[in-house]
């Protein structure tokens, strides 16, 4: 074997990847929605891991921006976007897909970030699967893309 050969296989990102702490989330929408991108999100559904790294993403600012689930308050249904941070907030668009979200900003005062596209790492086949496509489509761009629809 050539010295320059590396004798051992090179560890997947998947592997080496740490999870955030919530601090990471207790920030301004804007801040978190920069950083976030490059990171990896990675989702374990029984044995099969499907993981990407985040490429796209949009901030939410609270009850000050109309176009947040949380610009007309507090309710039942966006109740966590209220904080603490770093929980995730899932909901129906258009009646059909599901958008993710993460909660930002402290307990209290309402900001998240919508995660809109992934470059697949692993698992692209699995998350084909989970949409109903067949590949090459791509299962993960744009926020209605990202997850699976109602219908899976």
């Amino acid at each position: 074997m050539d010295k320059d050969t590396p004798k051992t296989k090179p560890q997947s990102p998947v592997s080496k990847a740490k999870p955030l702490l919530r601090r990471f989330f207790d920030r301004d929408p804007r801040v978190v929605a920069q950083e976030l991108l490059g990171k990896l999100l990675i989702r374990r559904q029984g044995s099969r891991i499907m993981a990407g790294r985040i490429v796209e993403t949009e901030a939410y600012m609270g009850v000050t921006d109309a176009a947040a689930h949380s610009a007309a308050g507090i309710t039942t249904r966006n109740a966590v976007l209220f904080g603490p941070p770093g929980y995730a907030y899932v909901y129906l668009i258009y009646g059909n897909h599901f958008c993710l979200n993460v909660s930002c900003m402290p307990e209290g005062d309402a900001g998240c970030v919508l995660f809109r596209a992934l470059e697949p790492v692993t698992g692209l086949q699995e998350m084909a699967n989970n949409r109903g496509l067949e590949l090459p489509e791509e299962p993960r761009r744009g926020k209605a893309r990202m997850c699976p629809n109602k219908a899976n």
